[in-house]
Protein backbone atom coordinates (compact mmCIF):
# COMPACT_ATOMS: atom_id res chain seq x y z
CA UNK A 1 0.00 0.00 0.00
CA UNK A 2 1.73 3.58 -0.89
CA UNK A 3 2.29 5.95 1.76
CA UNK A 4 -0.11 8.77 0.53
CA UNK A 5 -2.90 5.78 0.97
CA UNK A 6 -1.84 4.73 4.31
CA UNK A 7 -1.85 8.68 5.23
CA UNK A 8 -4.94 9.51 3.81
CA UNK A 9 -6.76 6.25 5.77
CA UNK A 10 -4.89 7.24 8.72
CA UNK A 11 -6.03 10.83 8.50
CA UNK A 12 -9.59 9.46 7.49
CA UNK A 13 -10.17 7.05 10.69
CA UNK A 14 -8.55 10.12 12.67
CA UNK A 15 -11.50 12.21 11.41
CA UNK A 16 -13.91 9.54 11.57
CA UNK A 17 -12.78 8.61 15.28
CA UNK A 18 -12.65 12.31 16.72
CA UNK A 19 -15.88 13.32 14.74
CA UNK A 20 -17.72 10.42 15.98
CA UNK A 21 -16.95 10.39 19.66
CA UNK A 22 -18.00 14.40 19.32
CA UNK A 23 -21.19 13.32 18.00
CA UNK A 24 -22.15 11.11 20.47
CA UNK A 25 -21.37 13.01 23.13
CA UNK A 26 -23.15 15.63 21.94
CA UNK A 27 -26.52 13.42 21.19
CA UNK A 28 -25.78 12.36 24.60
CA UNK A 29 -26.03 15.74 26.64
CA UNK A 30 -28.78 17.31 23.57
CA UNK A 31 -31.48 14.87 25.71
CA UNK A 32 -30.54 16.79 28.93
CA UNK A 33 -30.45 20.16 27.12
CA UNK A 34 -34.20 19.42 25.60
CA UNK A 35 -35.33 18.13 29.45
CA UNK A 36 -34.43 21.29 30.88
CA UNK A 37 -35.18 23.41 27.85
CA UNK A 38 -39.08 21.77 27.93
CA UNK A 39 -39.16 22.06 31.95
CA UNK A 40 -38.23 25.69 32.15
CA UNK A 41 -40.80 26.12 29.16
CA UNK A 42 -43.43 23.44 31.56
CA UNK A 43 -42.38 25.94 34.80
CA UNK A 44 -43.77 29.23 32.83
CA UNK A 45 -46.80 27.96 31.59
CA UNK A 46 -47.59 26.22 35.06
CA UNK A 47 -46.82 29.99 36.34
CA UNK A 48 -49.12 31.34 33.81
CA UNK A 49 -51.89 28.68 34.75
CA UNK A 50 -51.47 29.28 38.38
CA UNK A 51 -51.84 33.10 38.09
CA UNK A 52 -54.91 33.15 36.09
CA UNK A 53 -56.58 30.59 38.97
CA UNK A 54 -56.16 33.42 41.37
CA UNK A 55 -58.01 35.83 39.23
CA UNK A 56 -61.02 38.04 41.54
CA UNK A 57 -63.23 37.99 38.09
CA UNK A 58 -63.98 34.47 38.04
CA UNK A 59 -65.46 34.99 34.08
CA UNK A 60 -62.14 36.21 32.90
CA UNK A 61 -60.50 33.43 34.97
CA UNK A 62 -62.85 30.62 33.87
CA UNK A 63 -62.28 31.76 29.93
CA UNK A 64 -58.59 31.71 30.42
CA UNK A 65 -58.18 28.44 31.86
CA UNK A 66 -60.85 27.45 28.98
CA UNK A 67 -58.16 28.56 26.39
CA UNK A 68 -55.34 27.43 28.46
CA UNK A 69 -56.40 23.94 28.18
CA UNK A 70 -58.46 23.44 24.88
CA UNK A 71 -55.62 21.66 23.28
CA UNK A 72 -56.45 17.87 24.20
CA UNK A 73 -52.74 17.10 22.91
CA UNK A 74 -51.46 19.64 26.15
CA UNK A 75 -50.83 17.05 28.58
CA UNK A 76 -51.87 18.51 31.67
CA UNK A 77 -52.90 17.27 35.52
CA UNK A 78 -54.43 18.12 38.18
CA UNK A 79 -54.71 16.33 41.89
CA UNK A 80 -55.48 16.65 45.32
CA UNK A 81 -53.47 14.62 47.92
CA UNK A 82 -55.38 15.28 50.86
CA UNK A 83 -58.54 13.43 49.23
CA UNK A 84 -56.94 11.53 46.34
CA UNK A 85 -58.78 12.86 43.80
CA UNK A 86 -57.94 13.99 40.19
CA UNK A 87 -59.51 17.43 39.73
CA UNK A 88 -58.00 17.90 36.36
CA UNK A 89 -56.80 15.78 33.27
CA UNK A 90 -56.61 15.24 29.90
CA UNK A 91 -54.06 12.24 30.45
CA UNK A 92 -55.16 8.72 30.34
CA UNK A 93 -56.96 8.11 33.48
CA UNK A 94 -54.48 5.26 34.82
CA UNK A 95 -52.01 7.24 33.92
CA UNK A 96 -53.18 10.30 35.96
CA UNK A 97 -54.28 8.32 39.07
CA UNK A 98 -50.93 6.33 39.00
CA UNK A 99 -48.87 9.72 39.52
CA UNK A 100 -50.85 10.77 41.48
CA UNK A 101 -50.53 7.45 43.61
CA UNK A 102 -46.63 7.68 43.44
CA UNK A 103 -45.84 11.14 43.88
CA UNK A 104 -45.08 11.40 47.15
CA UNK A 105 -42.79 8.65 47.14
CA UNK A 106 -41.27 8.34 44.16
CA UNK A 107 -42.08 10.91 41.46
CA UNK A 108 -41.31 14.39 43.54
CA UNK A 109 -37.75 14.68 42.94
CA UNK A 110 -37.73 13.02 39.19
CA UNK A 111 -37.59 15.13 36.13
CA UNK A 112 -38.93 12.78 33.79
CA UNK A 113 -42.25 10.36 34.77
CA UNK A 114 -43.11 6.80 33.25
CA UNK A 115 -46.55 5.41 33.01
CA UNK A 116 -48.03 2.24 30.80
CA UNK A 117 -44.83 2.13 29.03
CA UNK A 118 -45.19 6.07 28.08
CA UNK A 119 -42.08 8.94 29.42
CA UNK A 120 -42.90 12.34 29.80
CA UNK A 121 -40.63 15.83 30.94
CA UNK A 122 -42.72 17.28 33.97
CA UNK A 123 -43.09 20.08 36.06
CA UNK A 124 -45.12 20.03 39.50
CA UNK A 125 -46.32 22.68 41.02
CA UNK A 126 -48.14 23.54 44.36
CA UNK A 127 -51.77 24.60 42.69
CA UNK A 128 -53.24 26.63 44.84
CA UNK A 129 -51.52 28.84 47.48
CA UNK A 130 -54.81 28.11 50.35
CA UNK A 131 -54.05 24.09 49.94
CA UNK A 132 -50.36 22.93 49.70
CA UNK A 133 -52.00 19.54 48.71
CA UNK A 134 -53.07 20.72 44.90
CA UNK A 135 -50.72 19.59 42.64
CA UNK A 136 -50.58 21.02 39.09
CA UNK A 137 -48.70 18.93 37.11
CA UNK A 138 -47.84 20.40 33.35
CA UNK A 139 -45.84 17.53 30.95
CA UNK A 140 -44.50 17.21 27.27
CA UNK A 141 -44.11 13.61 26.10
CA UNK A 142 -40.67 12.49 26.07
CA UNK A 143 -41.22 11.25 22.26
CA UNK A 144 -41.42 14.74 21.05
CA UNK A 145 -37.93 15.14 22.37
CA UNK A 146 -36.69 12.31 20.90
CA UNK A 147 -37.69 13.09 17.73
CA UNK A 148 -35.79 16.70 17.91
CA UNK A 149 -33.28 14.86 18.73
CA UNK A 150 -33.50 12.42 16.02
CA UNK A 151 -33.51 15.14 13.18
CA UNK A 152 -30.82 16.69 14.92
CA UNK A 153 -28.77 13.23 14.99
CA UNK A 154 -29.46 12.92 11.06
CA UNK A 155 -28.23 16.65 10.43
CA UNK A 156 -25.00 15.81 12.52
CA UNK A 157 -24.35 12.19 10.74
CA UNK A 158 -24.53 14.73 7.14
CA UNK A 159 -22.28 17.01 8.80
CA UNK A 160 -19.86 14.35 9.65
CA UNK A 161 -20.19 12.17 5.83
CA UNK A 162 -19.51 16.67 4.63
CA UNK A 163 -16.54 16.83 6.98
CA UNK A 164 -14.94 13.52 6.21
CA UNK A 165 -15.16 14.28 2.87
CA UNK A 166 -13.43 18.15 3.25
CA UNK A 167 -11.18 16.17 5.31
CA UNK A 168 -10.50 13.23 3.04
CA UNK A 169 -9.64 16.47 0.11
CA UNK A 170 -7.59 18.13 2.53
CA UNK A 171 -5.47 15.19 3.29
CA UNK A 172 -4.87 14.42 0.05
CA UNK A 173 -3.74 17.87 -0.73
CA UNK A 174 -1.39 17.86 2.33
CA UNK A 175 0.08 14.48 1.51
CA UNK A 176 0.50 14.63 -2.10
CA UNK A 177 2.45 17.76 -1.18
CA UNK A 178 4.49 15.43 1.44
CA UNK A 179 4.41 12.50 -1.08
CA UNK A 180 5.36 13.69 -4.06
CA UNK A 181 8.91 14.65 -3.15
CA UNK A 182 9.74 11.31 -1.46
CA UNK A 183 8.48 10.02 -4.93
CA UNK A 184 10.53 11.95 -6.50
CA UNK A 185 13.73 11.60 -3.53
CA UNK A 186 13.02 7.70 -4.63
CA UNK A 187 13.79 8.09 -8.31
CA UNK A 188 17.30 10.27 -7.45
CA UNK A 189 18.28 7.04 -5.16
CA UNK A 190 17.54 4.92 -7.72
CA UNK A 191 19.86 6.78 -9.86
CA UNK A 192 22.50 6.31 -6.94
CA UNK A 193 22.01 2.60 -6.94
CA UNK A 194 22.35 2.54 -10.49
CA UNK A 195 25.68 4.66 -10.00
CA UNK A 196 24.37 7.05 -12.17
CA UNK A 197 25.63 10.03 -10.01
CA UNK A 198 25.69 13.22 -12.48
CA UNK A 199 21.91 12.40 -13.27
CA UNK A 200 21.33 13.08 -9.55
CA UNK A 201 19.53 16.20 -9.52
CA UNK A 202 18.01 18.23 -6.58
CA UNK A 203 14.26 18.00 -5.11
CA UNK A 204 12.52 20.99 -4.24
CA UNK A 205 11.06 20.05 -1.21
CA UNK A 206 10.92 21.37 2.35
CA UNK A 207 11.05 20.84 6.22
CA UNK A 208 13.08 17.44 7.21
CA UNK A 209 13.01 15.96 3.35
CA UNK A 210 14.86 18.80 2.66
CA UNK A 211 17.76 17.65 5.14
CA UNK A 212 17.08 14.49 3.88
CA UNK A 213 17.02 15.14 0.47
CA UNK A 214 20.72 17.05 1.09
CA UNK A 215 21.90 14.23 2.93
CA UNK A 216 21.04 12.33 -0.10
CA UNK A 217 23.05 14.43 -2.39
CA UNK A 218 26.10 14.53 -0.42
CA UNK A 219 26.26 10.45 0.33
CA UNK A 220 26.34 10.72 -4.17
CA UNK A 221 29.09 13.06 -4.09
CA UNK A 222 30.63 10.73 -1.18
CA UNK A 223 30.23 7.58 -2.96
CA UNK A 224 31.26 9.14 -6.24
CA UNK A 225 34.30 10.87 -5.18
CA UNK A 226 34.95 7.44 -2.67
CA UNK A 227 34.69 5.22 -6.12
CA UNK A 228 37.01 7.48 -8.18
CA UNK A 229 39.26 7.47 -5.38
CA UNK A 230 39.00 3.57 -5.44
CA UNK A 231 39.44 3.29 -9.00
CA UNK A 232 42.63 5.82 -8.63
CA UNK A 233 44.21 3.83 -5.75
CA UNK A 234 43.69 0.47 -7.27
CA UNK A 235 45.62 2.23 -10.51
CA UNK A 236 47.94 3.87 -8.40
CA UNK A 237 48.50 0.80 -6.35
CA UNK A 238 49.34 -1.53 -9.38
CA UNK A 239 51.83 0.56 -10.74
CA UNK A 240 53.55 1.46 -7.26
CA UNK A 241 54.00 -2.47 -6.95
CA UNK A 242 54.16 -3.04 -10.65
CA UNK A 243 57.91 -1.11 -10.87
CA UNK A 244 60.10 -2.82 -7.89
CA UNK A 245 58.55 -6.04 -9.04
CA UNK A 246 59.73 -5.21 -12.81
CA UNK A 247 62.93 -4.62 -11.52
CA UNK A 248 63.20 -7.56 -9.93
CA UNK A 249 62.18 -9.73 -12.57
CA UNK A 250 64.34 -8.15 -14.82
CA UNK A 251 67.36 -8.86 -12.72
CA UNK A 252 66.63 -12.13 -11.53
CA UNK A 253 65.82 -13.61 -15.44
CA UNK A 254 69.39 -11.84 -16.30
CA UNK A 255 70.82 -13.46 -13.61
CA UNK A 256 69.32 -16.70 -14.51
CA UNK A 257 70.01 -16.05 -18.34
CA UNK A 258 73.87 -15.27 -17.30
CA UNK A 259 73.25 -12.11 -18.60
CA UNK A 260 74.92 -10.32 -15.69
CA UNK A 261 77.73 -11.82 -14.05
CA UNK A 262 80.05 -11.21 -11.52
CA UNK A 263 79.77 -7.31 -10.22
CA UNK A 264 76.55 -6.93 -12.47
CA UNK A 265 75.28 -9.96 -10.98
CA UNK A 266 76.10 -8.62 -7.16
CA UNK A 267 74.32 -4.98 -8.30
CA UNK A 268 71.56 -6.77 -9.39
CA UNK A 269 71.01 -9.50 -5.87
CA UNK A 270 71.70 -5.97 -4.37
CA UNK A 271 68.75 -3.92 -6.44
CA UNK A 272 66.25 -6.99 -5.82
CA UNK A 273 67.09 -6.93 -1.84
CA UNK A 274 66.20 -3.00 -2.36
CA UNK A 275 62.78 -3.59 -3.95
CA UNK A 276 62.07 -6.18 -1.91
CA UNK A 277 62.48 -4.08 0.86
CA UNK A 278 60.80 -1.37 -0.80
CA UNK A 279 57.83 -3.54 -2.10
CA UNK A 280 57.65 -4.98 1.65
CA UNK A 281 56.92 -1.41 3.22
CA UNK A 282 54.57 -0.99 1.02
CA UNK A 283 52.29 -3.69 1.62
CA UNK A 284 52.69 -3.37 4.90
CA UNK A 285 51.37 0.46 5.07
CA UNK A 286 48.61 -0.98 2.60
CA UNK A 287 47.66 -3.59 4.87
CA UNK A 288 47.83 -0.64 7.75
CA UNK A 289 45.82 1.94 5.89
CA UNK A 290 43.30 -1.19 5.43
CA UNK A 291 43.43 -1.81 9.06
CA UNK A 292 43.03 1.66 10.63
CA UNK A 293 39.93 2.26 8.06
CA UNK A 294 38.74 -1.05 9.47
CA UNK A 295 37.65 -1.49 13.25
CA UNK A 296 40.47 -4.21 13.77
CA UNK A 297 42.27 -3.79 16.88
CA UNK A 298 45.53 -2.21 15.74
CA UNK A 299 44.49 1.45 17.96
CA UNK A 300 45.04 0.85 21.24
CA UNK A 301 45.06 4.19 23.36
CA UNK A 302 46.25 4.96 26.66
CA UNK A 303 46.60 8.31 28.40
CA UNK A 304 50.00 9.94 26.90
CA UNK A 305 51.08 13.57 26.73
CA UNK A 306 51.42 14.77 23.41
CA UNK A 307 54.16 17.11 23.83
CA UNK A 308 56.54 14.26 25.18
CA UNK A 309 55.50 12.44 21.76
CA UNK A 310 56.49 15.77 19.38
CA UNK A 311 59.92 15.97 21.18
CA UNK A 312 60.07 12.18 20.72
CA UNK A 313 59.54 12.46 17.23
CA UNK A 314 61.66 15.19 16.56
CA UNK A 315 64.16 12.96 18.09
CA UNK A 316 63.82 10.32 14.93
CA UNK A 317 63.76 12.60 12.44
CA UNK A 318 67.23 14.21 13.60
CA UNK A 319 69.39 12.26 12.19
CA UNK A 320 67.32 12.97 8.10
CA UNK A 321 67.11 16.54 9.18
CA UNK A 322 71.34 16.29 9.72
CA UNK A 323 72.03 14.61 6.63
CA UNK A 324 69.64 17.16 4.65
CA UNK A 325 70.97 20.16 6.66
CA UNK A 326 68.07 20.90 7.46
CA UNK A 327 67.41 23.14 10.71
CA UNK A 328 64.56 22.20 13.66
CA UNK A 329 63.42 24.56 15.23
CA UNK A 330 60.50 23.97 17.57
CA UNK A 331 58.12 26.13 20.12
CA UNK A 332 57.92 24.11 23.33
CA UNK A 333 53.94 23.99 25.67
CA UNK A 334 53.34 22.94 28.91
CA UNK A 335 52.10 19.24 29.22
CA UNK A 336 49.11 18.27 27.13
CA UNK A 337 47.80 14.96 28.04
CA UNK A 338 45.01 13.08 25.44
CA UNK A 339 43.61 9.17 25.21
CA UNK A 340 45.17 8.19 21.78
CA UNK A 341 47.41 5.49 20.97
CA UNK A 342 51.25 6.96 21.42
CA UNK A 343 52.86 4.84 19.33
CA UNK A 344 50.78 5.72 15.98
CA UNK A 345 50.09 9.42 16.95
CA UNK A 346 54.42 9.23 17.14
CA UNK A 347 54.43 7.30 13.88
CA UNK A 348 52.08 10.00 12.29
CA UNK A 349 54.09 12.75 13.95
CA UNK A 350 57.17 11.29 12.11
CA UNK A 351 55.49 11.07 8.70
CA UNK A 352 54.93 14.83 9.11
CA UNK A 353 57.92 15.88 10.29
CA UNK A 354 59.18 14.16 7.70
CA UNK A 355 58.06 15.16 5.06
CA UNK A 356 58.68 18.58 6.07
CA UNK A 357 62.49 18.22 6.00
CA UNK A 358 62.54 16.28 2.90
CA UNK A 359 60.71 19.46 1.14
CA UNK A 360 62.56 21.93 2.92
CA UNK A 361 65.46 23.98 1.85
CA UNK A 362 67.10 24.49 5.01
CA UNK A 363 64.58 25.19 7.90
CA UNK A 364 61.76 23.94 9.39
CA UNK A 365 59.46 25.36 12.06
CA UNK A 366 57.51 22.92 14.26
CA UNK A 367 54.85 25.81 16.45
CA UNK A 368 52.37 23.95 19.26
CA UNK A 369 49.50 25.88 20.41
CA UNK A 370 46.79 25.32 22.90
CA UNK A 371 43.36 26.60 22.56
CA UNK A 372 40.14 25.32 24.01
CA UNK A 373 41.63 21.86 24.95
CA UNK A 374 42.67 21.29 21.40
CA UNK A 375 46.45 21.20 20.55
CA UNK A 376 47.41 22.31 17.51
CA UNK A 377 50.66 21.27 16.12
CA UNK A 378 52.34 23.20 12.99
CA UNK A 379 55.07 22.34 10.79
CA UNK A 380 56.45 24.54 8.24
CA UNK A 381 59.09 24.17 5.91
CA UNK A 382 60.80 26.91 3.60
CA UNK A 383 60.56 25.16 0.68
CA UNK A 384 58.81 25.34 -3.04
CA UNK A 385 55.49 24.74 -1.15
CA UNK A 386 52.88 22.23 -2.51
CA UNK A 387 51.60 22.54 -6.33
CA UNK A 388 47.85 23.90 -6.47
CA UNK A 389 46.70 20.55 -8.27
CA UNK A 390 48.37 18.62 -5.94
CA UNK A 391 46.58 20.38 -2.99
CA UNK A 392 42.94 18.82 -3.00
CA UNK A 393 44.56 15.02 -3.05
CA UNK A 394 47.24 15.28 -0.94
CA UNK A 395 45.89 13.56 1.40
CA UNK A 396 45.16 10.41 -0.58
CA UNK A 397 47.39 6.92 -0.81
CA UNK A 398 49.66 7.01 -3.51
CA UNK A 399 49.50 10.20 -4.14
CA UNK A 400 53.36 11.95 -3.62
CA UNK A 401 55.17 14.63 -4.17
CA UNK A 402 58.51 15.05 -5.90
CA UNK A 403 60.62 14.00 -2.89
CA UNK A 404 58.11 11.43 -1.74
CA UNK A 405 58.54 7.77 -1.19
CA UNK A 406 55.41 5.37 -1.08
CA UNK A 407 52.80 7.80 -1.04
CA UNK A 408 51.45 6.58 1.71
CA UNK A 409 53.06 7.83 4.35
CA UNK A 410 50.54 11.65 4.80
CA UNK A 411 47.36 8.89 4.09
CA UNK A 412 48.76 7.25 7.11
CA UNK A 413 48.73 9.88 8.98
CA UNK A 414 45.67 11.25 8.51
CA UNK A 415 43.68 7.86 9.34
CA UNK A 416 45.74 7.80 12.39
CA UNK A 417 45.00 11.71 13.01
CA UNK A 418 41.26 11.05 12.59
CA UNK A 419 41.31 7.96 14.39
CA UNK A 420 42.32 10.08 17.50
CA UNK A 421 39.31 12.16 16.74
CA UNK A 422 41.64 15.43 15.64
CA UNK A 423 41.97 16.64 11.93
CA UNK A 424 44.93 17.06 9.91
CA UNK A 425 45.31 20.18 7.15
CA UNK A 426 47.84 21.26 4.94
CA UNK A 427 48.50 24.53 2.53
CA UNK A 428 51.25 27.08 1.60
CA UNK A 429 52.72 29.28 3.75
CA UNK A 430 51.16 32.97 2.98
CA UNK A 431 53.72 34.40 4.79
CA UNK A 432 56.57 33.49 2.36
CA UNK A 433 57.68 30.11 0.46
CA UNK A 434 57.20 26.40 1.94
CA UNK A 435 54.20 24.40 3.06
CA UNK A 436 52.48 24.22 6.39
CA UNK A 437 50.60 20.88 8.07
CA UNK A 438 48.43 21.64 10.88
CA UNK A 439 48.04 19.18 13.39
CA UNK A 440 44.72 19.57 15.66
CA UNK A 441 43.94 16.47 18.77
CA UNK A 442 41.88 17.35 21.01
CA UNK A 443 41.78 16.47 24.91
CA UNK A 444 40.22 13.13 25.16
CA UNK A 445 39.43 10.46 28.06
CA UNK A 446 39.18 6.73 28.92
CA UNK A 447 35.70 6.95 28.12
CA UNK A 448 35.41 8.31 24.56
CA UNK A 449 35.55 5.85 21.59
Amino acid sequence: MKLQYQLNAAFAALILIVMSISAFYIYSLLMDMLIQDERGQLQERALLLNQVSQEEDTSVRLSQLTELVQDQNYPLLLFDLSEEQVLFSTLPSETAEDWMNRFEDELASQEVWESNGESYVVYPIAFAPHSAQRILVMATPLDDLQIVQNAFAQRMIRVIVIGLLLALAVSYFMTNRLVTPLSRLKQEVKKIEQRKFSEVKPVQSTGEIKEVERSVRHMSEELERYINTQKQFFQNASHELKTPLMSIQGYAEGIRDGIFEGKDAERGLNVMVSETERLKKIVNEMILLAKLDSSEDVYRPSEVNLADLTDQAQDRVYPLANEKGVVLHSRSYHKFTSYVDPERVLQALINIIGNGIRHANTRVDIISNVSKDVLSIKVIDDGPGIPEDLLPQLFQRFIKGKEGETGLGLAISRAIIERSGGTISASNNEEGSGAVFEIRLPKRHPDHK
